[in-house]
């Protein structure tokens, strides 16, 4: 066989042979040795992994780094203005004592009893009794005391100082977040340098001081030391400033009221604190030691979460608060609850219109039942009831009680001024809706001008029947005999033939401001009371003032004005201005009238004049003895009382008038005699000064 050239051989063909010879397989060996070993992928998975994680380290890491100098270095965390003009502030009430020094009367406020008071005011060894026991590095570390924060961290069960600074508890007062979390932690401790990046040591200091919980219902030291020991700041001891820096810790269980003994434990581990670190000699510290702490009476109901017994409010300052609840939602339009919360933590400060001395006297009366008659129980075996409202000429309510009888709670019913205690006025309203009218209109001159004593016929029927059971003498008789024997037989007939009843519920309402309903306008309301509505003795008040002042009639107030926490008056009743009423000769001409129904021996009210004083009144009684009324007053005051069952019920022969009689004998003991004619002139000089200030 003819052996083949190389170049005659087939690619193709030759490309078997080629492989199958030794030097073939020698070569596809040697290909095998060149790929990577097993090892060397899973070395190379690893390290992209690694890459790949230091990479993300870097890049979060980075971040973490920037999101904490963006706190540390930022902006503010907590901004500590912003917060003191938002946080929860006890309001103050205030009143005029007899010698017309302004003294506080009342203080309003939810949990939370605190009072804002400057860092000049805080006494040093009050500082230091907090600074020694709960941060001695205070001014020292930036914020964060790292030498505590780490030797917490190595031995967690560390007893002594706690790893929060002052810093960082204010902060837990400011934000209220206390759960024992890491993050949580880590981000008070970002805050605590930011915040001291931003505001000094005095500021923090002054913050936390009243900001601290110290039982009670306590937060500040100003409230607490009123609290616990009746004082000042300036006025406590060191041991006294001990005990009240010893609350912290734990406010509900170390308060004294709570456990005096742990208290005291706490006060004294406080003043060693103080001596270790150099602020009491050693004289000092032995000497508060021995200090027996004496603590004031409070009454604390604990419940878990420490409520305190609200302290009882007066009628008067009762009633304050709601005018000034009532006057935020009409001026502002706030809501009931957000106008109660701006009063019970806003930081107000309420100047009441109260006079102290006639209040404490009414209150006295009343709770003790002197002078108020006897008309034996109810069906529910309950005593009868009585309201009285005292006001001056010019709008401003003096005293009110809205109950006999001690008063029972907070938030109880008041006769005086609530709408559901409105009584059918009887007699006295016909000054208001027939005489005062008619003397103002013209129809009559004076007390000395007659009216036919007869009754009319109404519906068919002859109206009314006087209190003797007659429809009259059919005689004429005087304006002074018809009112002082409180005739209904001449009023109805004034109505029929001079009046009419529109132009009587015009004035009622329009004038006078009695707030009677389209019901009320017949003749039994108009010229007997008899109306559906009824009236307050507050009502009745500012509308028999007209009289007295010369034909105003100014709208009732019980406080001059409201300011904020920084002094900017928010409600304003300086400036009451009043509106003409009646002339000042149809309030003279009625004065008058009124004031023979004291003197007069035919009259109802013969025996009620004050001793010394004018005194002008009309009484009033409705149909089965239900309700007594006496309205009235002297140059100083005028008034309203009622007198009656809360269970509508016959009263007998028992008359407001011997209340009217007890409360003003007392109240005038020490009073100068005045003129009316004084009265109208104090009035228009008021209203031109304040005519003046617009």
């Amino acid at each position: 066989m003819a052996r083949k050239s190389k170049k005659d051989i087939n690619p193709a063909e030759g490309a078997a042979e080629v492989n199958e010879s030794p030097k073939g397989k020698k070569s596809r060996k040697k290909k095998k040795k060149k790929k990577h070993p097993i090892i060397f992928s899973i070395f190379l998975f690893f390290f992209c992994i690694f890459v790949s994680g230091m990479l993300t380290a870097i890049v979060v890491g980075g971040s973490f780094l920037s999101y904490i100098d963006s706190v540390i270095n930022g902006n503010i965390a907590i901004d500590l203005d912003t917060y003191k003009s938002s946080q929860s502030q006890t309001s103050f009430m205030y009143a005029n004592d007899s010698d017309g020094e302004q003294v506080e009367l009342r203080r309003l406020h939810g949990e939370e009893n605190r009072v804002w008071i400057d860092y000049d005011e805080i006494p040093e060894r009050l500082q230091w009794a907090f600074i020694c026991l709960e941060d001695k590095r205070f001014y020292q570390h930036p914020g964060v005391d790292w030498i505590r924060t780490i030797g917490v961290f190595i031995n967690p069960s560390y007893e002594g100082q706690g790893a929060s600074t002052i810093t960082q508890q204010l902060i837990k007062n400011l934000t209220d977040q206390n759960e024992t979390t890491y993050k949580r932690k880590f981000n008070e401790i970002l805050r605590a340098l930011n915040f001291e990046r931003n505001y000094s040591k005095k500021d923090i200091l002054e913050a936390y001081l009243n900001t601290a919980s110290l039982g009670a219902g306590c937060y500040g030291v100003k409230t607490a030391a009123e609290t616990y020991f009746g004082k000042t700041l300036s006025e406590l001891t060191v041991s006294e400033c001990a005990t009240i820096a010893g609350i912290t810790k734990a406010p509900y269980s170390l308060n004294p009221y709570v456990d005096y003994e742990a208290c005291m434990e706490r006060r004294d581990e406080c003043l060693w604190y103080m001596y270790d670190q150099g602020k009491l000699t050693e004289k000092q510290y032995k000497a508060a030691l021995e200090e027996k702490i004496e603590v004031l009476e409070y009454e604390v109901d604990y419940d878990e979460e420490e409520t305190v017994e609200e302290e009882l409010m007066n009628w008067y300052e009762e009633y304050v608060i709601d005018e000034v609840i009532e006057d935020l939602q009409d001026k502002y339009g706030y809501e009931y609850n957000e106008a109660w919360r701006k009063v019970y933590y806003g930081g107000l400060n309420i100047y009441s219109a109260m006079d102290m001395d006639v209040q404490d006297t009414l209150e006295y009366i009343y709770a003790n039942r002197i002078g108020i008659p006897d008309a034996g129980y109810d069906e529910n075996g309950d005593e009868a009831q009585s309201a009285m409202t005292i006001m001056d000429y010019n709008g401003r309510i003096v005293a009110l009680v809205g109950g006999a009888d001690p008063k029972p709670s907070n938030r109880c019913f008041n006769r005086a001024t609530d709408e559901m205690g409105k009584r059918q006025p009887g007699s006295s309203i016909k000054p208001l809706t027939v005489y005062g009218p008619a003397f103002d209109i013209g129809l009559i001159e004076d007390g000395s001008s007659v009216m036919l004593d007869k009754a009319i016929t109404v519906d068919g029927e002859t109206w009314p029947q006087n209190y003797e059971g007659d429809h009259g003498s059919n005689q004429y008789v005087t304006i002074d005999v018809a009112v002082g024997k409180s005739l209904n037989t001449v009023p109805a007939r004034m109505i029929d033939e001079m009046l009419g009843l529109d132009t009587c519920a015009r004035y009622a309402n329009d004038v006078f401001h009695l707030n009677l309903s389209p019901g009320d306008v017949t003749y039994s309301g108009m010229a007997c009371g008899g109306t559906e509505t009824g009236v307050t003795t507050l009502e009745m008040a500012a509308a028999y003032a007209v009289f007295g002042n010369g034909g105003y009639y100014f709208e009732p107030y019980s406080y001059y004005k409201v300011t904020d926490r920084n002094g900017t008056v928010i409600l304003d009743n300086t400036k009451n201005i009043p509106e003409r009423a009646i002339s000042e000769e149809a309030a003279d001409g009625m004065l008058d009238v009124l004031i023979n129904v004291c003197t007069a021996s035919y009259a109802t009210g013969y025996g009620t004049k004050v001793s010394g004083f004018d005194t002008f009144s009309k009484s009033g009684t409705t149909s089965n003895n239900y309700d007594k009324w006496f309205c009235g007053g002297t140059p100083h005051y005028v008034t309203a009382v009622w007198y009656g069952f809360d269970i509508p019920e016959d009263t007998g022969y028992a008359y407001a008038k011997d209340i009217f009689s007890t409360v003003f004998d007392d109240i005038h003991e020490y009073l100068d005699s005045r003129e009316f004619e004084e009265v109208k002139e104090e009035t228009a000089i008021y209203i031109a000064s304040v005519r003046e200030e617009e």
